[in-house]
């Protein structure tokens, strides 16, 4: 299994690997939504993390908040947060599914944005029509809900979700920091 970057120039549209991503990304337009080649390609420009693994067996992409996209979901972790990572999709081929792509990853995006200074790694998951998947994913991971709305002209409502990506704790006088993926304690070095 190897993660690959995935650049602007195979997002480019006629590029085989824009074909496949546009591909499996619209056979999920419920769960995502619809793209078209010029918006792949924006997308991938743009991207904080824009990743793959194997050939397409999975692959996400995310923005930090000063990103210049217009997503109202995006929009609303920006009203609400000075500094994060937005995971915009995440998709897993249906002849990789459950064999924990996702939560691999989910943890390179974590380590990726803990490196960069971020503290919080934020997305959206459809509570209507629901997504049992990705809400059993997510709360695995550790996301819990801190907002809702409809979009789409009410045609769906999302429930808004952030991790924590670390945590300061005080003790006795000594601040620690809980790696939440790890969930163990070490002292500032």
């Amino acid at each position: 299994m190897e993660y690959q970057q995935i650049s602007r120039v195979e997002a480019a549209p006629a590029q085989p690997l824009a074909h496949a991503l546009l591909a499996l990304n619209n056979t999920h337009v419920q769960e995502l939504s619809w793209l078209q080649p010029r918006r792949l390609e924006y997308l991938v420009e743009h991207a904080f993390m824009a990743r793959r693994i194997g050939h397409l067996d999975a692959f996400i992409v995310a923005f930090d908040q000063d990103a210049p996209y217009d997503s109202p979901n995006f929009l609303w972790f920006r009203a609400r947060y000075p500094r994060f990572v937005y995971v915009d999709r995440i998709v897993v081929a249906p002849s990789a599914r459950g064999r924990g792509y996702a939560r691999l990853l989910y943890r390179d995006l974590f380590d990726q944005a803990e490196q960069a200074g971020h503290e919080r790694i934020v997305c959206e998951v459809n509570a209507q029509p629901p997504n049992p998947a990705s809400d059993a994913l997510h709360a695995a991971l550790g996301f819990s809900e801190v907002g809702r709305a409809s979009i789409h002209d009410d045609s769906k409502t999302v429930r808004y979700l952030l991790r924590p990506l670390r945590q300061r704790i005080t003790h006795q006088g000594m601040t620690m920091t809980t790696h939440l993926e790890a969930g163990a304690l070490c002292a500032p070095g």
